[in-house]
């Protein structure tokens, strides 16, 4: 499991560094919706994964603390998702409002030749 996720990780990195690259702004908001998907994996799986694990503790009260998976990284992802997705709402306006004003999608304004 910690294979597949370092490897969801690794593409999502490198697919957002890549767009984030590219001439048009609607790609440079994708590929930071992408790399931000990316961080919020990377810092979940800093929480420890468990599987087959107790959420809470059992009926006699008594357990490890070691056994169960951090709940702070999970509240700054959920937290990192809202706020993702507002900018994300945001970006897209200032892309429209641009692309009014300009007549082009590019991040420096002008068509390439």
């Amino acid at each position: 499991m910690e294979l597949t996720l370092a490897i969801a990780i690794g593409v999502l990195t490198g697919s957002g560094v890549w767009l984030i690259l590219r001439p048009r702004t609607y790609q440079l908001v994708i590929g930071l919706s992408l790399l931000s998907y990316a961080v919020n994996l990377f810092i979940v799986s800093m929480g420890r994964l468990r599987f087959g694990a107790a959420p809470v503790l059992g009926p006699d009260g008594i357990g490890n603390p070691a056994d169960y998976a951090d709940p702070v990284p999970q509240a700054l992802v959920l937290t990192a998702i809202v706020i993702g997705f507002a900018t994300t709402a945001l970006l897209l306006v200032v892309l429209i409002a641009a692309r009014g004003l300009t007549g082009s999608d590019h991040v420096d304004g002008r068509e390439s030749r």
